[in-house]
């Protein structure tokens, strides 16, 4: 995707200064930053911290960890504990794992001196799998963008409802709920995007509104309890959202506050789409709700908020009176009763085990 007319992705290898870098999304939308990670603690920091975030880009970002400690310390014992320390950043995005799970399964049977090598080119794989992955989402969810233009009048926009921001700075590039608004508007489409403003790290209002206004995509940012009243009156034709952890039976588990918006869809007849690449499934859990550990993060994310003070600066303000605690479990999980698909690289199936397994046929689901 561009930022000002330049191609750019959410992480890279610089092959100019052999470093990893990315766009520290803290400073977004006000400020444009780019970082290198350069040792184990950056990319430990980077993602426990947030400069990156979405369950893709999380793994991508692990991924890189590992081929960057590899080049320092190829052993058996870096490796474990690389593993250890990124695994242990953030719990519910399931990525995280698979990718750490991914290098260590291919790097383990190599001798120490073919490590670093094998691990930079896998980390690389890793990602480029991200963004085909992804565009191939966008030209299938494109498909049921088609089917509802088809049923509007000519030229009429269709209105999707996005929550958070499952974008391409959540991902390597492309995106995973916005591909099919790129692959729209590119096939001529009009779309209107309705953007949660996704408390409490705002990151629809932030991250989703930079994306829409940086390629022109017609949008409005609305405050999360809008979308139930939009709904209930005719405002909305779709939902898509993101996920950081989907289960085998295909419980979504995504931001804080999906689960809300999947009732009001269900309510008024709106259609709701998960959007995912396959690494996003975690085949070894059944029931969202059971099974996914939902991480609970710092209170000050929901008692303060970061924004551009009138002087143009950027600063953090405290919202809630000093004496006030703050409750931020950071995700929930929607049941697949709410879903009507999940959209992955491979189709558009139902939430549910069998359709699970008709597009995954080499996966086993009990």
């Amino acid at each position: 995707m561009k930022v000002d007319g330049t191609h750019y992705r959410s992480i890279w290898y610089n092959e100019k200064t052999s470093t990893v870098q990315i766009i520290d999304q803290r400073w977004l939308p006000h400020e444009f930053r780019v970082v290198d990670l350069t040792t184990r603690e950056d990319f430990v920091a980077a993602i426990r911290d947030m400069w990156v975030r979405g369950a893709p880009l999380i793994g991508a970002t692990a991924a890189y960890g590992v081929a960057v400690e590899m080049a320092r310390d190829p052993s058996d014992a870096s490796l474990a504990e690389t593993w250890n320390v990124l695994h242990e950043t953030r719990p519910t995005a399931i990525n995280l794992r698979w990718a750490l799970d991914d290098m260590k399964a291919r790097l383990s049977p190599l001798p120490a001196s073919e490590r670093a090598a094998a691990a930079m080119a896998r980390a690389h794989e890793i990602c480029e799998e991200d963004v085909e992955a992804n565009r191939m989402i966008g030209v299938h969810g494109l498909e049921i963008i088609r089917a509802i233009a088809a049923r509007k009048k000519p030229g009429e926009e269709i209105n999707i409802l996005t929550h958070c921001n499952a974008g391409w700075l959540a991902t390597v590039d492309w995106g995973t709920a916005t591909s099919p608004m790129y692959h729209a508007v590119e096939a001529g489409i009009p779309v209107h995007i309705w953007v949660d403003e996704t408390r409490p790290r705002n990151q629809g209002a932030l991250l989703t509104s930079w994306e829409m206004a940086s390629h022109d995509i017609p949008h409005h940012l609305i405050v999360d309890n809008a979308g139930g009243h939009l709904m209930q009156h005719g405002q909305v034709d779709m939902v898509i959202v993101g996920t950081d952890r989907t289960t085998a039976h295909g419980d979504v588990c995504n931001k804080i506050g999906t689960y809300l918006k999947a009732l009001a869809a269900a309510d008024n007849g709106v259609p709701f789409f998960v959007a995912l690449p396959s690494p996003t499934i975690d085949w070894t859990v059944k029931d969202g709700v059971a099974e996914v550990p939902i991480e609970e993060r710092d209170s000050s994310e929901v008692t303060h908020v970061q924004g551009k003070l009138a002087d143009g600066s950027v600063s953090e303000v405290q919202i809630s009176p000093d004496a006030t605690p703050g409750g931020n479990p950071a995700f929930d999980v929607t049941p697949r009763r709410l879903v009507t698909g999940l959209i992955t690289e491979r189709g558009v199936c139902d939430a549910s085990p069998e359709g699970l397994a008709g597009l995954f046929p080499e996966r086993v689901i009990d």
